[in-house]
């Protein structure tokens, strides 16, 4: 295992970890989701560049595009919970009720 791949891997488990053990806020959880798709786009961006396949350039671009919407969405989310819950506090948030 290259060191690049160590590093890609160890980005990916990091952020996950702290996805599953901060999730006191809505902007530390979106930021460790931002982390873990950047993590996913750069070892996709490097992984034709390593077999000499230049016909995967395409899903990078796909991911990235996704993952600015996802951004956007969870900003939105971030607003939202904020104006009608006074904080963004993920344990305030009471996803049963409308």
């Amino acid at each position: 295992m290259s060191i690049l791949h160590l590093s890609f891997y160890s980005a990916f488990t990091l952020s996950s970890l702290g996805l599953a053990f901060h999730r006191a806020h809505l902007v530390s959880a979106l930021l460790c989701l931002e982390s873990m798709m950047l993590s996913m786009y750069i070892a996709l961006s490097t992984w034709p560049i390593e077999n000499q396949a230049p016909t995967f350039t395409l899903i990078p671009v796909l991911m990235l595009a996704f993952s600015a919407c996802e951004a956007g969405t969870g900003l939105a989310m971030l607003v939202a919970s904020t104006r009608t819950h006074g904080s963004d506090y993920l344990h305030n948030l009471n996803m049963l009720q409308c």
